[in-house]
């Protein structure tokens, strides 16, 4: 079982797999949610690296997206749900175009976490509208 923190950097973790690339934008918005969320606060950020390479280790094992997303769900309280869904989110709009993985990846965060549909859309549009572009 994993505690909250764990749980919102495997969130982060599968959404940043979802496509097979790291662009250094989400990798810059990895660096800057742990860093500055409130969240974080109390987090060793000595163990980000460590729980990268946790997370990727459970992905790679057979049925590991579904073990992860049991796990990130587990470490959640539910009035984190929606929180983690938000970095979700951030993190597939530093991309300024979402994949088809990455909006697979998210449609499952948002049933396996229970977020509703107004909720999510909610979310999603205040995380275009933070990463937006001319």
């Amino acid at each position: 079982m994993l505690d909250h923190h764990r749980a919102l950097i495997y969130t982060m973790v599968i959404v940043s797999a979802a496509d097979r690339t790291l662009p250094d934008s989400e990798l810059h918005a990895f660096v800057e949610i742990v860093g500055h969320l409130p969240i974080f606060e109390d987090f060793d950020k000595g163990e980000l690296l460590r729980l990268f390479n946790d997370c990727a280790e459970l992905m790679s094992r057979e049925n590991g997206l579904e073990e992860t997303l049991k796990v990130i769900k587990s470490g959640l309280p539910p009035k984190l749900r929606e929180t983690a869904y938000a970095i979700a989110c951030d993190l597939v709009a530093t991309g300024r175009e979402a994949s088809q993985e990455e909006l697979r990846i998210l449609d499952l965060l948002r049933h396996r976490l229970e977020i509703g549909r107004l909720a999510a859309v909610a979310i999603e549009y205040g995380a275009r509208a933070r990463f937006q572009t001319l």
